[in-house]
């Protein structure tokens, strides 16, 4: 049987919420032993967030902490510390995400950790730059959007800044430091140092914004303007939503045809919505001239969206090899039989709340086959770690319970 990818590495798993679960999800799907060591009683504040029934974890808990193993550890007590630096001797990243200062004052530095395993992989998730002016400013997946350019960006022309409706910074960034993990590890293979890995949420968010410093300089300098459905690198039509039947409040396309002179898809598109003759309309010439009569193009295509659901829309025109994608909700995408097969979505059995489909790894490694299991209980795996990695007998496992350490 194939072995997983990173078979054999473990980590020691300090992340809450969504940021610093992401990036230890990442490392679970593609095999590693990762251990979230979390408080006793209550674990980490993402189990009870939103939790809609009492002793049930949240659904957002469920969904960012599969493929993991959960122990119980207090470390703010000694015997807790010293348990988890038994721990980090013999693992190989250890990723935390609390506020700034919190795993310091905890007692588990990078310092420290390099002492005591010069061969670790320290990852850091936070808000800004560590050596910055907001260093120990708290930040949440909003903040990151907000001072990383993408709330700049995004919204209509005339209104307010916006966040995105899903959460780039905390997502982006758990992304980003498994990425960054990987490369320290494979460093380390031609080294046999580990080192320091730092993300911080609002690099995170200029990095994915970079595209938007085109408009930027195409403009002389001005800075990079909200332009609701449009392309903010450039002007360029069509490019929009547009209603289909029944009119529900997610059955709507959206359409685009490339900017770039001579491109067949404007053409194909007036072929299939039945729109031959604007083909010689002067007006809907170039990309330029297209884009200055957007208005009318909207409404030309508009009358024929509406004739048709969003996913005979979406047929018509992605067979003619025009850019187009429904606009597909949580729910049409739990329905989609072919995402549920290709594992995007998969259905879990969850011991407390029982079947549900979440989304799976979007990772496909053809040497590297994973079943997603559901986020472990608090506690789950506490006789499992203690006992096989730790080495602790039934008398010192169980003293410890009694003592609330673990």
């Amino acid at each position: 049987m194939s072995k997983s990818a990173l078979e054999g590495v473990t980590v020691l798993d300090f992340t809450q919420f969504e940021a610093g679960t992401v990036c230890t999800q990442t490392l679970a799907w593609l095999g590693a032993n990762v251990i979230k060591l979390e408080r006793p009683g209550t674990g980490e504040q993402g189990r009870g967030a939103s939790a809609d029934r009492k002793g049930a974890d949240s659904y957002g808990f469920i969904i960012l902490n599969s493929n993991k193993k959960s122990i119980t550890i207090d470390v703010k007590k000694q015997a807790g510390k010293d348990l988890v630096y038994k721990m980090i001797k013999q693992a190989d990243v250890l990723v935390e995400n609390f506020s700034p200062g919190v795993i310091e004052r905890l007692g588990f530095d990078y310092e420290t950790v390099r002492r005591l395993n010069p061969k670790m992989i320290y990852a850091q998730i936070k808000g800004f730059g560590a050596d910055g002016p907001y260093a120990n400013f708290p930040a949440f997946d909003a903040i990151g959007q907000a001072a990383g350019v993408v709330m700049s960006v995004t919204g209509e022309k005339d209104g307010p800044p916006m966040h995105a409706g899903v959460n780039l910074a905390d997502s982006g960034a758990g992304y980003h430091c498994a990425i960054a993990i990987l490369g320290a590890l494979y460093q380390r293979t031609m080294t046999g140092e580990g080192q320091k890995v730092e993300v911080a949420m609002q690099d995170v968010m200029i990095n994915f914004s970079r595209s938007t410093w085109v408009r930027q300089y195409m403009t002389g300098g001005q800075e990079t303007p909200r332009v609701g459905n449009e392309m903010p690198m450039a002007a360029v039509a069509p490019c929009n939503v547009y209603p289909c039947k029944p009119g529900g409040s997610n059955d709507y396309v959206f359409i685009y045809t490339s900017r770039v002179p001579n491109s067949p898809q404007w053409k194909r598109l007036l072929k299939v919505i039945g729109r031959e003759d604007a083909m010689d309309d002067p007006r809907f010439a170039t990309p330029e001239s297209r884009y200055e009569h957007k208005e009318e193009i909207d409404a030309m295509i508009r009358e024929w969206t509406m004739q048709y659901t969003k996913y005979e829309a979406m047929e018509l025109l992605g067979k003619a090899d025009v850019p187009i994608s429904a606009i597909l909700s949580t729910v049409d995408i739990t329905n989609d039989e072919y995402l549920r097969k290709r594992g995007t979505m998969v259905e879990i059995d969850h011991p407390v709340r029982g079947k549900l489909v979440i989304p799976g790894n979007s990772m496909k490694l053809s040497a590297s086959p994973l079943e997603v299991q559901p986020a472990p209980l608090l506690g789950q795996h506490n006789r499992e770690v203690y006992k096989d990695m730790l080495g602790l007998n039934d008398e010192e496992f169980e003293a410890l319970r009694q003592a609330g350490v673990i």
